[in-house]
C-alpha cells in the first residue's frame, strides 16, 4: 500500500492506544454523542424561529450529517487513528490543513468541556440547591478526568449507559407523545394536528433559513465515531455497524421528537424553552420538568465525557505526528495518553475558573469563537473523502467500506454545507459568528505554518518523513 491511499494504515509507534472499546460501546456513542442537551433544550428555539416547518430544517442537517458520518466511516475504516478527520485531511490536502483542522477540533472541544461542566452544574442546582454551582461543576471535572484516565474500556461504558438513558428518555417522550396526539390519555384531551396543518410555516422560507444554523448544531459531536475507531477492536467491522445503526436511528429520534413537540406546543408558547417539560406537562405528568432537567444534566455529562477523550487523543494523535510536543503521546497505565488528558482538560479547568469569577463574559465569547467549528470539520473530511477515495480508485486500492453513490452524496453533502454557510452569512449574529470562526481558522493555519516551517529548518531531515 503507498501512502497516498484511503487505505494506508498508520505506521506503528512505540506504544499504542488501547484497542478494547467494545463495538456495542462504539454504536452507542455514535447514537448518544449526537443526543445531547441541544435536542432536550434546544429544539424549542427552531421550533419558535420556524414554526412546524422546522422539520424541514432537520431534515436537511439529518441529511448532512448521514453523509459526513458515511464519509468519515469509509476513511475511519480504511485507516483507524485516533487523529481521524485530520489524519484524512493530511493526507488530502497537506500537512498544514491537517493540523489545523486538528488543533481547530482540540480547541473546540476544550472549551465545550467547560461549557459542559457549567451548564450541568448550573442544570443539577436548578432542583437540587444544595451544592455550589462552582463545586458541582469542579466535582465534575474531576470524575470525568478520572474515569478517561482509567482506561478506554471504562470511558466506552460510561458512555454506552449514558446513551441509554437518553435513548430511553426519547423512547418514553415518543410513546407519552403519540398517546398524547392519539387521545390514549385519560382525561387529557388530544391537541390534534392544527399546529402542523393550520400554519406549517408561519415565518416563511426565512424561519427555515434561521432554524437551520439553530439546527446544524444540535448533531455537532458525531464525529467523535471516527476518533474512537482507533481504539475498537475489528475498527473496519465495528464502523460500519455504527454508522448503519446510527444514521436511521438519528432521523427517527429527532424528527420524531420534533414533530410531537411542533405538533403540541405552538410556536409562539413559553414552553418552548423546555420543550420536552412541555408536552410532558400538559400530558399530565407528574415532575416531568424535573425529570427532562435530570436527562438533560446526564446529556451534558455525556458530552463532557466524550469531548475530554476525544480532545485527548486528536492531540495525542498531533503529538505523534510531530505537530505538538512529544510528551503528549506517551502513554502510561492502562494505555492511555495521560498527559493529553491533562492538557485537554486543564484549559477547561482554568475557563471554569474563570467564568465563575466573571460570570457571562468568558465563556460567551469563547464559545462564540468556536461556534461553527463543526462546520469546518464537516466541510473538510467531505473534501478529504472526495479526493482519497478517487485516489484510492484511480489506484485501484481495496476498501472495506464505501460509500455509495459516490462522488454524487459527497458533493451533495457539500453543497448542503455551502447553503448552511450562506444561510449564516445572510443573519448578522450568525455572520460574525461565522467571521470569527474562519479568522481563528486562518491564525493556527499560520502557526501551523510557521511551526512546520521553523521545525524542518532545524531537523531538515524530517521534511522527508512519509505520512502516517
Amino acid at each position: 500500500m503507498t501512502t497516498k491511499s484511503t487505505a494506508v494504515q498508520p505506521s506503528i509507534p512505540s506504544q499504542q492506544l488501547g484497542h478494547s472499546m467494545k463495538p456495542r460501546q462504539l454504536t452507542m456513542m455514535g447514537l448518544g454523542s449526537a443526543i445531547g442537551a441541544g435536542l432536550f433544550l434546544g429544539s424549542g428555539a427552531g421550533i419558535h424561529a420556524a414554526g412546524p416547518a422546522v422539520l424541514v430544517s432537520y431534515l436537511v442537517a439529518g441529511t448532512l450529517i448521514i453523509l459526513v458520518m458515511w464519509a468519515l466511516g469509509e476513511m475511519a475504516a480504511a485507516n483507524p487513528n485516533s487523529g481521524a478527520f485530520s489524519v484524512y485531511a493530511e493526507k488530502a490536502l497537506g500537512k498544514t490543513a491537517g493540523s489545523t483542522v486538528g488543533w481547530l477540533w482540540w480547541l473546540q472541544l476544550v472549551v465545550v468541556i467547560a461549557a459542559e461542566a457549567l451548564g450541568a452544574a448550573g442544570l443539577l442546582f436548578s432542583v437540587w440547591p444544595v451544592i455550589p454551582v462552582w463545586a458541582l461543576a469542579l466535582a465534575f471535572m474531576v470524575a470525568f478526568t478520572a474515569i478517561n484516565l482509567a482506561g478506554v474500556r471504562n470511558f466506552g461504558e460510561f458512555e454506552f449507559w449514558f446513551a441509554i438513558l437518553k435513548i430511553a428518555a426519547i423512547v418514553a417522550f415518543l410513546i407519552i407523545g403519540a398517546a398524547l396526539l392519539f387521545g390514549w390519555l385519560p382525561g387529557v384531551a388530544s391537541p390534534g394536528l392544527g399546529n402542523i396543518t393550520g400554519s406549517f410555516a408561519p415565518s416563511g422560507w426565512g424561519g427555515i433559513a434561521s432554524a437551520l444554523f439553530v439546527v446544524i448544531f444540535a448533531f455537532g459531536g458525531t464525529e467523535i465515531v471516527s476518533v474512537a475507531a482507533a481504539e475498537t477492536a475489528e475498527p473496519a467491522r465495528s464502523v460500519g455497524r455504527a454508522i448503519r445503526t446510527v444514521v436511521w436511528r438519528i432521523l427517527v429520534f429527532y424528527i420524531g421528537s420534533v414533530f410531537v413537540i411542533a405538533a403540541v406546543l405552538p410556536s409562539t408558547s413559553p414552553q418552548l424553552k423546555s420543550p420536552f417539560a412541555g408536552v410532558l406537562d400538559l400530558a399530565g405528568i407528574p415532575g416531568a420538568g424535573t425529570a427532562i432537567t435530570l436527562v438533560a444534566v446526564v446529556a451534558l455529562l455525556s458530552a463532557l465525557n466524550a469531548n475530554l477523550y476525544g480532545a485527548s487523543r486528536m492531540v495525542f494523535s498531533l503529538s505523534e505526528r510531530g505537530e505538538a510536543p512529544a510528551f503528549l503521546s506517551r502513554l502510561r497505565g492502562a494505555r492511555v495518553p495521560m498527559a493529553a488528558v491533562g492538557v485537554s482538560v486543564a484549559f477547561g479547568f482554568i475557563a471554569t475558573i474563570l467564568e465563575l469569577l466573571f460570570p457571562d463574559h468568558v465563556l460567551p465569547a469563547l464559545l462564540n469563537l468556536v461556534g461553527s467549528t463543526c462546520l469546518v470539520v464537516w466541510g473538510t473530511a467531505l473534501v478529504s473523502q472526495l479526493i482519497l477515495r478517487r485516489r484510492a480508485d484511480r489506484e485501484g486500492t481495496p476498501l472495506p467500506l464505501r460509500m455509495k453513490g459516490f462522488p454524487a452524496l459527497t458533493i451533495l453533502g457539500l453543497a448542503l454545507l455551502a447553503l448552511i454557510f450562506g444561510v449564516g452569512f445572510s443573519d448578522a449574529g450568525s455572520a460574525g459568528q461565522l467571521l470569527g470562526t474562519f479568522l481563528l481558522v486562518a491564525c493556527i493555519a499560520v502557526a501551523c505554518r510557521l511551526g512546520a516551517k521553523a521545525k524542518a529548518a532545524r531537523s531538515p531531515q524530517t521534511a522527508e518523513l512519509p505520512l502516517r
